[in-house]
C-alpha cells in the first residue's frame, strides 16, 4: 500500500481574519435558517432566472 501523506497545515490566522470566518458563518446559517413564503400559483420546476432566461407558453426572453 502506498504511504499516505498528511494534510498540509492551515496557516495560522490574524484575529481580525478569524472573526470574519466567525460572522460569515453565522449569516450563512441565518439565511439557511429563514423561513421564505410559499409561491401561489408559481412555475413549477427549478428557477428560470438561475439559467438567465425566461420561458412562458413556449417562448423563450432573455434578460
Amino acid at each position: 500500500m502506498p504511504e499516505t501523506t498528511p494534510p498540509p497545515e492551515r496557516p495560522k490566522l490574524s484575529p481580525e481574519a478569524e472573526r470574519a470566518l466567525a460572522e460569515a458563518e453565522k449569516r450563512r446559517a441565518a439565511r439557511a435558517a429563514e423561513e421564505r413564503p410559499r409561491e401561489l400559483r408559481g412555475r413549477k420546476g427549478p428557477e428560470p432566472v438561475r439559467y438567465g432566461d425566461w420561458e412562458v407558453k413556449g417562448i423563450a426572453s432573455d434578460f
